[in-house]
C-alpha cells in the first residue's frame, strides 16, 4: 500500500502561481508600455516564484539586483546593455540583472549554479506571465558594468537582465523590430528536440 500524499506546498512569502495553465501564452516582447508600474505585492510574487524554483543541493545560486524605472539604478542597467536592447528596455516597468554564484562563500564552485539561475529565471516568467505582465531576457549586456552594481559581490556573474512590465504597443518599436514582434511564433518540431527515447 502506498502512503498517503502529503501537501507539500511551499510556504511561500507571497502567493505564486498554483495551476500551470500560462506556458504556451508565455512570450517574450520587446513593447513595453512605459506609462504602467507594477504594484509592489505584484512584483513580490514574481521573484517570490524565483525564489521557490529548484536547485542543486539547495544552494539556490541566484541573486537579482531589482531597479525600477525611473531610478538612478534603472538607468545603469539600461547603460549596461548593447544594440538595441538601448532603445526598447528603457521603457520597462522593471529590469532584472540576474545573478549566477558561480563559487560559494569559501570559493568552491557551484558547478550547476547557471542552470540553477535558469530555472529561477524560467519560474519568474511563468509567474509574471500569470500576473499579466511580460518579460523579456537580454543576452546583450556589459558584465563588467553590471558587475559594478551596488550589491553585487565578486562571486556573482550576471547572465542576463530581464525586463518586465505591461505590454505596449509594437507601434512603438524601430521597424526591425516591430518586424519580428508580430511575426508568428516557431520552435523546431519535438521530434527533433528529442533526440533518443525508448
Amino acid at each position: 500500500m502506498s502512503a498517503p500524499l502529503r501537501d507539500r506546498t511551499a510556504p511561500t512569502e507571497h502567493p505564486v502561481l498554483d495551476v500551470l495553465d500560462v506556458l504556451a501564452g508565455r512570450w517574450s516582447p520587446r513593447a513595453f508600455d512605459k506609462e504602467s508600474t507594477i504594484d509592489e505585492a505584484t512584483l513580490a510574487a514574481v521573484l517570490e516564484a524565483a525564489r521557490w524554483s529548484p536547485s542543486a543541493g539547495n544552494t539556490q545560486p541566484w541573486r537579482f539586483v531589482v531597479a525600477r524605472r525611473g531610478t538612478a539604478l534603472h538607468a545603469q542597467i539600461v547603460e549596461a546593455l548593447t544594440g538595441l536592447n538601448q532603445t526598447w528596455a528603457p521603457a520597462a516597468g522593471v529590469l532584472i540583472v540576474a545573478l549566477a554564484e558561480e563559487h560559494d562563500a569559501d570559493g568552491n564552485p557551484l558547478r550547476f549554479a547557471q542552470y540553477d539561475l535558469g530555472q529561477a529565471v524560467a519560474h519568474l516568467s511563468v509567474q509574471a506571465h500569470s500576473e499579466g505582465l511580460v518579460v523579456h531576457q537580454m543576452g546583450g549586456i556589459v558584465r563588467e558594468a553590471l558587475s559594478a552594481l551596488p550589491g553585487v559581490e565578486a562571486r556573482f556573474v550576471p547572465l542576463t537582465v530581464i525586463a518586465l512590465g505591461q505590454l505596449g504597443d509594437a507601434a512603438s518599436l524601430p521597424d526591425k523590430l516591430r518586424e519580428r514582434e508580430v511575426a508568428p511564433r516557431v520552435r523546431r518540431p519535438l521530434a527533433e528536440t528529442v533526440v533518443a527515447a525508448a
